[in-house]
């Protein structure tokens, strides 16, 4: 099976040729500029680079979200339109699961971060490779409240800066934080599980995983509380 893989959720952009188990190519990078600009080049730059045609595609996987709005949809939009175009399969993967990946420590406990400013955060807690706390948007204080209740050792990857004092002081030598590529996604690992999943049973039905209204959602609802669930679009006739 010949995938191609997708994962413009947040910062960092990743995107993986993969076959029988072995990466063809990828092109990784962590910059801040428009992953609309980056990725059909990056996809076509690939595809030269392994003589491969489009049609030779079987699976595109694409990470699903949470992160980025913007970066999400670029991803998700862009996997849906190849999957549609070429009449091949579409999968979508947690961008959370996708950054656990990148850690083997079967006994320990692996928390990807996103974060999304104010305390707030995307989280899951991973342990061999199964999630045993889902993902989710929520704060530092609900990701806290959850670790105190277990007991293995704690390992965080991804974009944990912000809490690190607060996680080092409640957990002290129990937890560790990662290093270098360990907090990057990487088009390999989602690929990689990407290509074990059954695909969705159609493209265009395909939707992203937000995990959280958006802010100009999350400002209609607060000024319409009696209309939480309507429609946002007014028809007109």
């Amino acid at each position: 099976m010949k995938i191609l893989a997708i994962d413009t959720s947040n910062q960092p952009l990743a995107v993986a040729l993969y076959a029988d188990g072995q990466v063809a190519a990828y092109r990784e990078t962590n910059q801040s500029r428009n992953h609309s600009l980056q990725l059909l080049p990056f996809i076509a730059d690939m595809m030269t680079e392994v003589q491969w045609q489009p049609r030779d595609l079987d699976r595109v996987v694409v990470a699903q979200g949470p992160g980025s709005y913007t970066g999400v949809r670029i991803g998700v939009t862009t996997a849906k339109t190849l999957a549609t175009t070429l009449n091949i399969e579409l999968v979508g993967v947690s961008s959370l699961q996708t950054l656990a990946a990148n850690v083997d420590i079967p006994a320990s406990l692996v928390v990807p971060i996103f974060d999304a400013r104010n305390d707030n955060l995307y989280g899951a807690v991973y342990q061999a490779n199964q999630a045993v706390w889902p993902d989710q948007h929520t704060n530092i204080s609900k990701l806290v409240e959850f670790l105190t209740t277990t007991t293995a050792p704690i390992h965080v990857i991804g974009e944990y800066t912000n809490f690190v004092e607060r996680l080092t002081t409640t957990f002290g030598t129990r937890i560790t934080f990662g290093q270098g590529d360990e907090n990057q996604p990487h088009g390999a690992q989602l690929a990689r599980l990407g290509a074990n999943l059954a695909p969705a049973t159609a493209p265009d039905l395909f939707v992203p995983n937000y995990l959280r209204v958006s802010q100009a959602e999350a400002d209609w609802q607060a000024a319409h509380p009696d209309e939480v669930g309507q429609n946002y679009v007014e028809e007109v006739n």
